[in-house]
């Protein structure tokens, strides 16, 4: 039995052999599925007057849940210290762990580093904008050639439709049989229509994504360090997943799409380093230009 379902039976007396008609609760003659001790019961825990209630958090922990022992796997769980300090430690669900504890301000520190990773340097940034308009360009020739194909059998649709009706007014066409193949038509106009549609919001979201995601990467960082536990965690979950702690370092999981603009400005800070002169831009984020010589234009 679901929970949705066992909450139902809990809450509506029809189930203990009672119901309501307008308005007015009557001995009914079904046979009940639970007892009416049973349901007063569950209607004073569910109002709070029971003997186990639920007891609020104490307190919120910013990154509870969000950080792994990289040792051992187990969880890192936090505590308060002296009142007022939290540090964060494994939970040793394996045994005995000896990683050490950390301090939620540290985990904040690593955490907001890992967050500026995918902060995009201007030169990349630019080549990212012009990749993606490039690449929405193809995106939305294909989406107005499909457009215009479905528009066209749209419009050869509504002629028929046209000569259908007059066919009717001539008596050529009977009224059933007008009614049949119109009504077939206009089906198909419909789902035509719906089909466009889809064509022309993809068109447009397609660049709109794209333009957000770069956005929160390049805003994460400084969004995050001003927000307050709630919105850090959200920001947090939005970039990465299953981060883990060991040795004094945050190893943080990003996901995808985000892994890759780490993984880019690190190619590129690296490349930088070797080379001032060369970007590597080109490399990372555009084929070769000389790829598509020789494929026939």
């Amino acid at each position: 039995m679901s929970f949705i379902c066992a909450r139902h039976i809990v809450v509506n007396p029809i189930y203990y052999g009672y119901l309501f008609l307008d308005g007015i609760l009557y001995h009914g003659n079904h046979e009940p599925i639970i007892s009416k001790e049973l349901f007063d019961k569950v209607q004073d825990v569910l109002a709070g007057k029971g003997r186990c209630p639920m007891s609020p958090q104490k307190h919120l922990f910013t990154y509870q849940g969000m950080v792994t022992c990289g040792r051992c796997g187990c969880a890192m769980v936090a505590e308060i210290k002296k009142e007022k300090y939290i540090y964060y430690h494994c939970t040793g669900g394996k045994g005995k762990c000896h990683i050490e504890y950390v301090r939620e301000e540290e985990l904040e520190r690593q955490f907001r580093a890992s967050l500026a990773k995918i902060r995009l340097s201007q030169p990349i940034l630019d080549l990212v904008v012009r990749a993606l308009k490039e690449s929405h360009d193809d995106e939305k020739s294909f989406h107005d050639e499909a457009v215009g194909s479905l528009e066209h059998q749209r419009q050869m649709l509504q002629r028929r439709l046209d000569a259908l009706y007059a066919d009717k007014l001539d008596g050529v066409v009977s009224h059933d049989d007008y009614q049949r193949m119109s009504t077939t038509w206009k089906q198909e106009q419909d789902r035509l229509i719906r089909k466009i549609g889809k064509h022309q919001a993809s068109n447009h979201s397609y660049l709109d994504a794209g333009i957000k995601l770069l956005e929160l990467a390049q805003n994460a960082d400084r969004l995050y360090s001003t927000q307050d536990q709630h919105e850090k965690r959200r920001i947090l979950n939005l970039v990465l997943s299953n981060s883990s702690w060991s040795d004094g370092a945050l190893v943080a999981n990003y996901r995808k799409p985000f892994d890759l603009l780490a993984v880019t400005m690190g190619e590129w800070e690296e490349k930088k380093a070797v080379n001032p002169m060369d970007d590597g831009l080109r490399s990372i984020w555009l084929p070769n230009p000389d790829s598509n010589q020789g494929q026939g234009g």
